[in-house]
Formats: structure tokens, sequence, C-alpha cells
């Protein structure tokens, strides 16, 4: 009997917070990164220039948190903050050289774990499944 769409979601909901979370383990922490200065790193990241409050919303945390980890991460030199053109009371977030080089090392160290997990523990049939479900998932995002 197939599974009815409330335990579909739990199931997938579930299996994708398992996803996470090993992918978060595979990168190095030697950085002492908290999670969320990681996940404002990777915001920058996905989203180029940014301005503080657009971030906060993104976040789904105040101006006031976001404002705090910006700050250490300024002070790690990580970010750069300057004014923005348009309007000068704004101020616009971007990656450093080195903020950058630290977001493509850990992405690619999850890229690189993930892709050698599919090669020993998935057969051709089950990754031509894997790529039908991303696309699958593709479609639920939206």
């Amino acid at each position: 009997m197939p599974l009815s769409d409330v335990d579909l979601a739990a199931g997938l909901r579930s299996q994708v917070s398992r996803l996470v979370k090993l992918l978060r383990k595979q990168t190095r922490n030697d950085d002492l990164l908290s999670l969320t200065e990681r996940a404002t790193l990777s915001r920058i990241h996905e989203h180029g220039d940014i301005l503080p409050g657009e971030l906060a919303t993104i976040e789904k945390v105040s101006t006031q948190a976001i404002s705090q980890v910006l700050n250490r991460l300024l002070e790690l030199g990580l970010i750069n903050r300057t004014p923005s053109e348009e309007d000068r009371r704004k101020v616009i977030v971007t990656l450093t050289e080195t903020g950058k080089r630290g977001v493509r090392q850990r992405l690619q160290e999850k890229q690189e774990w993930l892709a050698r997990s599919i090669t020993e523990k998935l057969t051709a049939r089950e990754k031509q499944t894997l790529t039908e479900a991303i696309d699958i998932l593709n479609k639920l995002i939206g």
C-alpha cells in the first residue's frame, strides 16, 4: 500500500534533515565558525552583494542578530561592508577573497563526500532513480 502524502512528507523531511546533518559533519571546523556564521557566509555567497536587512530576512533573524554575526565575520576578515553608491545610508555586505575561499572549500568538501557515497553505495539503477528524484525535488521546491 502506498504511503499517504503526510507520511511521504514526513519521511522526506526526516531523510533530508539527516542528509543535511551528515553534510555538515563532512566539513572541517578548524575555523571555529558557528553554524549561524557559516550559514550567513553561504547566503552572502549565493546572493552576492546584499544589504544586512535582506540577509536578516533570508535567515529569519532580527537585524540586531544579523548585525552581531556580521560584526564577527568582519573581525575575522571574511566580509566587507561598503556604503551603497545609490544610498550612502545603506551598507552593502560582500565576501572577501578569504571568505569566498572558505565557502568554496566547504562546498567542495561536502560535494566530494556525497560523490564518494554515491560512487560507493549506489547501483547504476539507483543513480538513475536519484537523478529522477532530483527533478521531482526541483518541482516541489519550485
